[in-house]
């Protein structure tokens, strides 16, 4: 992938090895035995791994001088820059063509945990979106494990994390989010295989798919292989493959981003199209 090419944003904080950003971390596995109990027990895995991330952050932090701040420009930085500063010029210029204006995600750098306006979180909960404050959150550790524990990882593989979580963003923006939240507050729902939790993460999974697109027509930057990076990802990270992973059978009930075959194929209708109204999973009859 050629990223290099892209313009970088100045929309990242990179507060990775700050003192107190670090202590102990639940690796992939640790979450899939949290969502194992949860799922025993009858409760949300979400609240359980709360609570482990509560009791991660009272624990005190390493000896003075561990975790060491990296290279304000190192390569991984440059990387996220570029893929962020593409996301805000595909997305500026969608926002322009229907009459509005976009206003970029804030993208933070962590180790370890991290305060968002949504509460604590650490490593082990991946990448994800604050809407309360319009940011994302990646530690890049994640892609590590993405790669070695889940079969999926590369930078475009990378990328397409990235691009999904700012799909947030611009459901954010749209309204969407604000729907979806707004079944949660009255009591409903909101989780399971026709869900609309599971729609709104298919969407960000289009958007992605769809940026991706766009980048694509504007750099021609993707190489052999870059497609089938972004594949295996969507495929490894689907309900359906962590679950028969984590418990060793599928609970569609309980899905809440969307099986693998749906990833994939919500992305691929992003990509193939480029077109955003391709992109309303919440008025498709089949996911």
């Amino acid at each position: 992938m050629k990223w290099r090419s892209a313009r970088r944003s100045s929309n990242v904080q990179d507060i990775r090895g700050r003192r107190g950003g670090g202590g102990m971390k639940l690796g992939l596995g640790g979450v899939a035995a949290v969502v194992v109990i949860g799922l025993l027990l009858g409760k949300n895995p979400m609240e359980l791994l709360g609570l482990v991330n509560q009791v991660q952050q009272q624990m005190p932090a390493g000896p003075a001088g561990q975790g060491d701040a990296p290279p304000v420009n190192d390569e991984a930085s440059q990387f996220v820059a570029s893929i962020l500063g593409e996301t805000e010029d595909v997305w500026g210029a969608i926002f322009e063509a229907s009459g509005s204006q976009y206003t970029p995600a804030q993208l933070v750098l962590f180790s370890g945990q991290v305060q968002s306006a949504c509460g604590g979180a650490s490593a082990a909960v991946g990448p994800f979106y604050c809407p309360a404050d319009q940011k994302v959150y990646i530690d890049l550790s994640f892609f590590d494990q993405m790669e070695r524990r889940l079969g999926g990882g590369g930078d475009f593989a990378e990328a397409y994390v990235i691009a999904h979580e700012v799909g947030h963003h611009v459901q954010t923006l749209t309204g969407i989010s604000g729907r979806v939240n707004a079944i949660r507050q009255r009591g409903g729902n909101v989780e399971g295989a026709e869900g609309p939790l599971v729609r709104q993460e298919l969407q960000a999974d289009c958007y992605a798919g769809l940026w991706a697109h766009h980048a694509q027509r504007r750099h021609a930057w993707l190489e052999d292989g870059d497609l089938e990076e972004a594949m295996n990802t969507a495929t490894a990270i689907g309900d359906d493959t962590l679950q028969r992973q984590g418990q060793g059978q599928v609970v569609p009930d309980s899905f809440t981003h969307g099986s693998a075959a749906q990833r994939v194929r919500w992305f691929r209708i992003g990509f193939e199209s480029g077109d955003v109204g391709r992109c309303d999973t919440f008025a498709a009859s089949q996911l």
